[in-house]
């Protein structure tokens, strides 16, 4: 009996400590200054056309920071005009370095087709975040395809909310905020990838969940992976890309 009161009158006391704790917390601090926090300062960055803390992975003179997926070797597109253009069968391109969070920009243009292309045939190219999550890039002007596999899709899971693209052969515009998968011990996710795509100012995707790998056939995979590099598609349009760089968050 004696134990079980001892007890019970640690348990008030424990009980009235936390209440007094609890009641000072909601008290308002009386100085401003209680809840301001000066350091570390916040970095300055430079705006403007590029960032000064960007890196630049295309500056229309070469392709040194990117190489062929298909061998390892030098990438293989053409470069001319301040432009990189598909050449097709050459295969897709990766940069050398690799990523996980970031900030991408990076322009596009559709070639002037035939009408006789549709859907996919038509200026169709992605844009592969970590190498394997597909932001893709068609021309979606006035050429009807699935709404998952339009510009600005992410392929085979999310359609974009609207379609500001220009007409066949202007340029548009991609900014991308890209947040990386993360992944339990034990190869479970313990969150997803997700997404924000500004197309020609415009939103089309907001902080989408990106479901796992953008397969074309079948679900999407989600194997376990580290940094990844930015990844561009050639599937046989001689789709070009300007001005990229990057900015790792």
């Amino acid at each position: 009996m004696k134990q079980k009161l001892i007890l019970f009158g640690l348990l008030l006391t424990a009980s009235a400590a936390y209440s007094q704790d609890h009641r000072h917390v909601q008290i308002n601090p009386t100085k401003p200054d209680v809840t301001e926090y000066w350091d570390p300062e916040v970095k300055l960055v430079t705006p403007g056309a590029i960032p000064s803390d960007a890196i630049v992975l295309f500056d229309g003179k070469n392709l040194d920071k990117w190489e062929s997926i298909k061998d390892g070797g030098e990438a293989k597109w053409k470069v001319e005009d301040g432009k990189m253009t598909v050449v097709k069968g050459t295969g897709h391109i990766s940069t050398k370095q690799k990523f996980t969070d970031y900030q991408l920009h990076i322009e596009w243009q559709s070639p002037i087709e035939p009408e006789t292309l549709k859907s996919q045939g038509k200026g169709n190219s992605g844009i592969f975040m970590q190498g394997m999550y597909e932001v893709q890039v068609l021309n979606s002007y006035q050429n009807r395809s699935y709404r998952n596999g339009q510009a600005g899709a992410i392929y085979k899971q999310s359609a974009p909310l609207v379609n500001p693209i220009r007409p066949m052969g202007e340029w548009n515009v991609y900014d991308i905020i890209y947040t990386a998968p993360r992944f339990t011990v034990n190869g479970g996710i313990e969150t997803p990838a997700y997404v924000t795509v500004i197309f020609n100012g415009v939103v089309v995707q907001n902080h989408t969940k990106i479901q796992g790998t953008t397969e074309y056939i079948g679900q999407p995979l989600n194997p376990v992976h580290g940094p990844g590099p930015i990844s561009l598609q050639d599937h046989g349009n001689a789709v070009s890309f300007r001005n990229i760089w990057i900015r790792e968050m």
